[in-house]
């Protein structure tokens, strides 16, 4: 998030001074954005994976910075609960290989983190939202970091009223917490992608018409507080965790910090511009280098976009595309293809996205994000047609393996080997033509005995094929 955070507490005064920077640093942007030559370097990928630990019967152990000392690498770093820990892998050239590179460093780092956590009586596990964490985990999980105190002190300020989240599913869950922990609670595979200012709306908005039916082929996260939920259930609970309105008046007036967006972009500048209007800061620390934009950057990392627009300072300025619906886990090999499907669709659908967006209300998107994550694969979902009457409704299992070669397409165009592309996407393929999600498996290994010895059960014997090579549709 930039800005290095040290405090708790913050001022009138230095909100004041915070929100002037944030104008300031909007301009430089908007004048960077319009420089030629800015943001033209070759385009890569990276990624960032969120673990669980847990302890020999499942639960949650909090002993993550424990960890991260044992590990010792740059790597790794706290996440918000001290039951998780984040990976952040190094970038790569998008030509030729990329998935393969990726994949390497994502089965060496997580087994940094397996030895580390060995060392402290933990295991990490690759999935959404662990099944047998239960609303009794969060009391008192928040990281040692200021950072983490900071957000939720100001979140809960903003509140006034404890943290509370209310999900209907095949099962309903009630639950509240006194910070932002259940924020923690959701552990996710966030994809980068480095693009030119040119290129960044269509490709932005190429991310966002796809989101639908990649978020429904790669649901992780059915389970909650011994819950049966969503498909996906990340999505309903980052957005309540730290949303600050408490009624319907406030949610009809106020935006959430956790959204999809207000509407396909224009430009580049666009998402900088509507998280500053539309959200107040949080975390108001100035740094003395203001070339950087550490401010905006600070203030753009506490919306929380499923999309979201990245201004990098570093390698003379640019920008990325964070992906940020995809859970974590099932498997590394499952996690590569889920990224080459999303990477290929934000590629290959891009070249379509100016007639779309004239034809296809931003709202059908949206929709499709929400009928996937609660649906999964048996979701419809909208979908602009070349003739009227559009958009139609479509089987998202169908319209999955439709995709899979317009992504093929678009790794292929960025000059991705196919012999690299291909297998990856034959995985989303078949994961999509069977129906065996990270989600579909949970629900179904899931006994009917009782609740809570079944789920750790379940994570056990997820735990045993999840570090194995087969992808989950396969399990």
């Amino acid at each position: 998030m930039g800005v290095s955070i040290d405090r708790e507490q913050f001022t009138a005064a230095e909100f004041a001074h915070f929100g002037e920077r944030l104008t300031e640093q909007l301009a430089t942007l908007r004048a960077l954005l319009q420089e030629p030559g800015f943001g033209q370097q070759s385009p890569s990928i990276g990624a960032e994976i969120e673990l669980h630990l847990v302890d020999q019967y499942c639960d949650p152990l909090a002993v993550n910075a424990a960890v991260l000392a044992s590990a010792n690498d740059d790597r790794l770093t706290l996440e918000i609960n001290r039951f998780n820990v984040e990976a952040n892998l190094r970038p790569q050239p998008l030509r030729g290989r990329p998935f393969s590179a990726l994949l390497a460093e994502l089965r060496d780092a997580l087994e940094v983190v397996r030895r580390a956590a060995a060392l402290h009586g933990a295991r990490p596990v690759m999935v959404g939202i662990l099944p047998t964490l239960q609303s009794s985990h969060l009391a008192d999980a928040l990281s040692d970091a200021p950072r983490y105190r900071a957000l939720s002190n100001t979140l809960r300020d903003m509140r006034g009223a404890p943290f509370a989240v209310h999900i209907k599913g095949h099962e309903s869950l009630s639950a509240s917490c006194d910070d932002v922990a259940l924020e923690g609670a959701n552990a996710s595979f966030q994809v980068h992608l480095r693009v030119t200012p040119r290129e960044f709306a269509r490709t932005f908005n190429a991310a966002q018409l796809a989101a639908g039916p990649l978020l429904s082929v790669c649901a992780n996260s059915p389970f909650f507080a011994g819950k049966h939920l969503w498909e996906e259930t990340r999505i309903a609970l980052f957005q309540q965790a730290v949303d600050t309105r408490v009624d319907h008046k406030e949610r009809a007036r106020l935006p959430p910090r956790v959204s999809f967006g207000h509407g396909w972009v224009q430009d580049a500048y666009a998402p900088f511009a509507e998280n500053v209007a539309l959200h107040p800061a949080l975390l108001p620390m100035c740094s003395e280098d203001t070339g950087r934009l550490e401010e905006l950057r600070l203030h753009h990392g506490t919306v929380w976009n499923w999309n979201r627009a990245v201004f990098d300072p570093d390698e003379g300025g640019h920008l990325r595309i964070e992906h940020r619906l995809l859970p974590s886990g099932p498997t590394t090999i499952d996690m590569v293809a889920n990224a080459a499907f999303t990477i290929g669709l934000s590629l290959g659908l891009r070249a379509r996205m100016e007639v779309v967006t004239a034809i296809f209300p931003f709202a059908y998107a949206e929709q499709n994000l929400y009928r996937a994550a609660r649906h999964g694969l048996q979701a419809e979902l909208f979908w602009p047609a070349e003739r009227a009457p559009s958009p139609r409704l479509r089987s998202a299992r169908e319209l999955v393996r439709e995709l899979v070669p317009v992504a093929m397409q678009g790794l292929r165009e960025a000059g991705v080997h196919e012999a690299e592309a291909a297998p990856l996407l034959a995985i989303i393929d078949e994961r999509a033509q069977t129906g065996r999600t990270g989600a579909a498996v949970q629900r179904a290994w899931l006994p009917a005995e009782e609740r809570s010895s079944a789920l750790r059960a379940l994570v056990e014997r997820y735990l045993a094929h999840s570090f194995g090579e087969q992808p989950v549709h396969r399990w």
